[in-house]
């Protein structure tokens, strides 16, 4: 700790009756409000104490911290106020040690429990003891000191409702939350992003999301070029399947820039599908996966085929079931691809896709041969279309179907002079 920061723990202690008259003594201007207060008398440190004392603050300012110590540690007295004042002073020199926080605070606690110290000193190292008891997380201890604080100052401050807050999301009593939060809210100087992130916390913990969403919109209205707030509040639209809202959501940060993430440009891609838009939810992964923001693999290509096969993109639906085959070796993406070349009557495609799903080990070689039959049959190749019709008889899951074909065939090919 710097010596600037170890004065300012020390300067509110130290009443150097030893080396300044009695005036010196009088109050300052006290930090309470409350109504019914009445100005307690000022006490000072007796000749004895206040000689010791005065030792102390001398090897202080030298910054020979341990030798204060050393010296107050040896004073004796059986005055309350003495004793009082001499811990705090020992109190506030510890805590400038690094280490000494815990050690500090018995001090402190020594010296505010008999109230025999000046009523500024008084709550101020009350607050001093909060204080400390949140830097070492002794969390009951510092929202204990905080309310003590607040029922003798009768001050509405907003670093004590919010750290109050703190304690109590660090103790997980999420419910404890809300009432200081709101008060630091209401307090603040400027809207502080951490207060409402605090408020927002308490209620998603407690499953409360109608509430945890309206805390969000709240914070997206104050701090509109904070990217992170407008994802997450499309995220907590998703938790609830309020897509609409999701969806616009997520567009206005996408048009601001805000969507950065992979995981983001996924949830936008989705959101799309959800809102049946897949031309747009296939067209935002395409690009991404372009850019190298997402990653191209299997599962990515895959999501990007079947997007364009439901907005009936046919072309480049089965463009990217290949690379996403080729990349797997998954003979179920020639299928797929297979069949979407079928919709493109482009049979010729559609046969080799097809014939690399059966080369491939694809377990289901019944609708795969009755795909090519059908194929085949459309391109005008009878004989191979009874090839495989045949084949796909042959599996129990097809050949229903296969048997209701077969007479078919025979017919349009002996319409047709051709001899199967």
């Amino acid at each position: 700790m710097n010596k600037h920061l170890k004065h300012l723990y020390v300067v509110s202690v130290i009443s150097v009756a030893a080396i300044l008259p009695v005036s010196a003594f009088a109050q300052a201007s006290l930090p309470i409000a409350c109504p019914d207060y009445k100005r307690g008398p000022t006490n000072i440190p007796g000749q004895k104490v206040g000689k010791k004392v005065g030792k102390a603050l001398e090897a202080y300012n030298a910054d020979l911290i341990d030798e204060a110590l050393e010296i107050l540690y040896e004073i004796d007295t059986s005055n309350k106020f003495d004793r009082a004042f001499t811990d705090r002073f020992i109190g506030n020199l510890l805590a400038t040690q690094n280490g000494k926080a815990k050690k500090s605070i018995e001090y402190l606690q020594r010296a505010v429990a008999p109230n025999e110290l000046n009523d500024s000193e008084q709550v101020g190292t009350i607050k001093l003891i909060a204080d400390l008891s949140l830097q070492e997380e002794q969390y009951d201890s510092a929202i204990k000191s905080y309310q003590q604080w607040l029922d003798l100052t009768c001050k509405e401050d907003f670093d004590v409702y919010f750290r109050m807050a703190n304690a109590y999301y660090q103790t997980q009593r999420f419910a404890e939350i809300i009432a200081p939060i709101n008060k630091a809210i209401a307090l603040a100087e400027k809207p502080n992003k951490t207060a409402y992130a605090l408020k927002m916390t308490s209620y998603y913990n407690r499953k409360m999301y109608k509430e945890t969403i309206e805390v969000q919109e709240e914070t997206v209205r104050i701090f509109p070029d904070d990217k992170a707030q407008w994802t997450q509040l499309g995220f907590f639209y998703m938790l609830v399947e309020d897509h609409k809202k999701a969806l616009s959501t997520f567009e206005i940060a996408y048009r601001q820039g805000f969507l950065t993430k992979a995981a983001e440009i996924k949830a936008l891609s989705q959101l799309y599908s959800m809102n049946n838009i897949p031309v747009k939810s296939a067209q935002i992964l395409e690009k991404h996966v372009k850019s190298g923001l997402v990653k191209k693999d299997e599962r990515m290509l895959t999501s990007i085929a079947s997007s364009f096969q439901q907005a009936r993109e046919f072309s480049e639906s089965a463009d990217y079931y290949g690379q996403s085959a080729k990349m797997a070796s998954d003979p179920d993406l020639y299928q797929k691809q297979g069949m979407v070349y079928y919709a493109l009557e482009r049979y010729s495609d559609a046969l080799i896709a097809l014939q690399k799903a059966l080369d491939g080990g694809s377990d289901k070689k019944g609708a795969i041969h009755l795909a090519m039959m059908q194929a085949n049959f459309d391109n005008g190749d009878f004989r191979a279309a009874f090839k495989h019709v045949k084949e796909a008889k042959k599996d129990k899951s097809t050949a229903r179907n296969a048997r209701s074909w077969e007479p078919y065939i025979k017919e349009k090919a002996k319409n047709r002079n051709i001899k199967l």
